[in-house]
């Protein structure tokens, strides 16, 4: 209310036709941007092979996860996102994905995770991050915070309707529970999903109305395709697919485009992660920062 929220600050100086667009477009639904990416899984893979034989293991995800929170310290308008029509800044760098409790077990129980970043993050810093919110979603046996609520709402018919209705009211206006936003994966900048490992397509997702998530990204199964070498000789090629969908209204199609070029770009050089940036851009009147993990 008045211009603050616990995940966010209002901004005034915002391009009048981007601002306009909430107007012409209320809900996230409306404003789906759907576009397509593949990795070059042969490089990338002989990477991650690399830095296995020095001690660090990495996975892909963590490069796509760490491409976008450096991505976001240089372009801090795509963390942006919209309520009532007004434009805020988000006050932390999160991305929201799927747990299977039991990995071994593709009918285990999920969960999600959700993380908060510091835009000051090396690639081994996400991994991190990542890997200890895995390991304590999985040590929990009765269950976190997200699989306690929805088992509470829904044990009573009606009361899972009139809350998410509530709960919808109060965050139009910026009067939401805060607990909600730091645990709920729907209150992230992005959610991301690894459909490879369960076997199936890349899926350009929907944005989901519920909570400000202004991006999505779905990996999928690993792809081969033929392609010709400068000397005429054919072979097979490996890529790695990824779906993107994106809230279009967050900001200007030339702020979108910088920032995916260089999204593309680190996650085909993932070297340039290990280091920290040298500088970091934050939004109009947010900074923001996360102690690293074990420290």
């Amino acid at each position: 209310m008045f211009g603050f929220r616990p995940d966010g600050r209002r901004l005034k100086n915002v391009d009048p036709i981007v601002r306009i667009t909430p107007y012409l477009m209320p809900m996230r639904c409306d404003a789906q941007v759907f576009l397509e990416h593949k990795l070059d899984f042969e490089k990338l893979n002989r990477y991650i092979a690399a830095k296995g034989r020095e001690g660090e293991k990495i996975t892909f995800m963590q490069i796509i996860v760490a491409s976008y929170v450096r991505s976001v310290s240089r372009h801090p308008e795509i963390n942006r996102f919209i309520f009532n029509k007004q434009y805020y800044a988000r006050n932390n760098c999160s991305v929201s994905y799927t747990i299977l409790k039991d990995p071994q077990d593709s009918n285990s129980n999920e969960t999600a995770a959700r993380i908060c970043f510091d835009l000051t993050d090396t690639l081994f810093d996400v991994r991190d991050r990542m890997n200890d919110a895995v390991e304590k979603a999985r040590a929990t046996e009765d269950g976190d915070f997200v699989i306690k609520l929805a088992s509470a709402v829904l044990a009573i018919p009606g009361v899972a309707t009139f809350l998410v209705a509530l709960v919808r009211l109060l965050d139009r206006y910026g009067l939401a529970p805060g607990i909600l936003m730091r645990e709920l994966p729907f209150y992230s900048g992005m959610f991301i999903t690894n459909n490879g490992s369960i076997g199936l397509h890349h899926p350009l997702h929907h944005i989901y109305n519920f909570g400000n998530v202004g991006l999505f990204i779905g990996m999928g199964s690993i792809l081969k395709e033929a392609f010709v070498e400068p000397d005429g000789k054919t072979r097979m090629r490996r890529w790695l697919p990824l779906g993107l969908t994106a809230d279009e209204r967050i900001c200007s199609g030339a702020h979108y485009a910088a920032f995916f070029a260089d999204v593309m770009h680190l996650m085909d050089h993932p070297e340039e992660l290990e280091t920290p940036p040298e500088t970091v851009i934050y939004d109009q009147g947010v900074e923001y920062h996360v102690p690293k993990v074990g420290k």
